[in-house]
């Protein structure tokens, strides 16, 4: 039973291969995420940080090891099950993916019609309480995406991720293309939601402010495995990769002088 030194665990990667011909992109690679967390996913370019969300929500295929989410093996569940756990978890995609020809309301309303026999009517309420959760004006709803902004479209694609109250929120890249402004307060955003909505939230990101502000851990894939810790505990860790990538230039203007990132004073990458 997880006790108070041990939170639940509600996502157990074992033993995970990926592979794309000859390339070895994860090899026996271990992960755990506890209930109610933010953990940030970072690594280097071809690493594999998207393509391991996509296999945790059943999108890529696996070609050996175990993902259990939510108690139940996404490797070898059938339709029934999957269907059930895509109603518990929610998935900001980058750049927000949503459909050009559908209006904002309906990109919202996706997984409602897809996963629910909702009427339209509660649809329709649904897509404006969450549009209004995500900072969105409901004057919003009737537009198509191509009117709207980048940083409005991220926020559509995060609307309809909670579309169904989920219990885990996964988020790809959500504040690449964004300005330090509108980034800030993305960040913001997930974390009021995380705390309102007891969503326990698994981020790929390359951002380095993100990290500081919202993660309580984080995953780092380096050499095919994922070395995870708090902040302090990787700012620690003798890999070449993770020194370079903490305390390198980048690094030291996120962190600030003394490792920690300086209060009211720090600026996106």
């Amino acid at each position: 039973m997880p006790t108070a030194h041990a939170p639940e665990s509600i996502i157990k990667v074992k033993g995970l291969r990926t592979q794309f011909g000859d390339e070895v992109i994860h090899d026996n690679l271990d992960l755990e995420v506890r209930r109610g967390e933010v953990l940030g996913v970072v690594g280097g370019s071809g690493t594999g940080k998207s393509v391991l969300l996509r296999e945790i929500v059943g999108l890529q295929p696996v070609i050996s090891g175990k993902i259990d989410v939510l108690g139940t093996d996404v490797t070898s569940c059938g339709a029934e099950a999957q269907q059930i756990l895509r109603k518990n978890w929610g998935v900001m995609f980058q750049e927000g993916a949503l459909f050009s020809s559908l209006t904002v309301a309906q990109n919202i309303q996706v997984p409602i019609r897809e996963l629910t026999e909702f009427p339209q009517w509660a649809q329709d309420e649904i897509a404006r309480v969450k549009l209004a959760m995500v900072g969105l004006p409901i004057d919003a709803g009737p537009k198509f995406p191509s009117q709207l902004s980048g940083g409005m479209k991220k926020r559509v694609g995060l609307a309809r991720a909670l579309a169904l109250d989920p219990e885990l929120l996964f988020l790809d890249e959500p504040t690449a293309g964004l300005d330090p402004i509108a980034a800030t307060q993305f960040d913001d955003l997930i974390k009021s939601l995380k705390s309102s909505l007891n969503l326990t939230v698994f981020m790929v990101t390359h951002d380095l402010d993100s990290l500081v502000a919202i993660c309580d851990r984080i995953a780092v894939l380096v050499d095919k495995h994922i070395v995870i810790g708090t902040l302090d505990e990787l700012m620690e860790n003798d890999n070449p990769w993770i020194q370079e990538y903490f305390r390198g230039p980048r690094g030291r203007a996120a962190l600030g002088n003394n490792g920690r990132a300086a209060p009211g004073n720090k600026e996106r990458n």
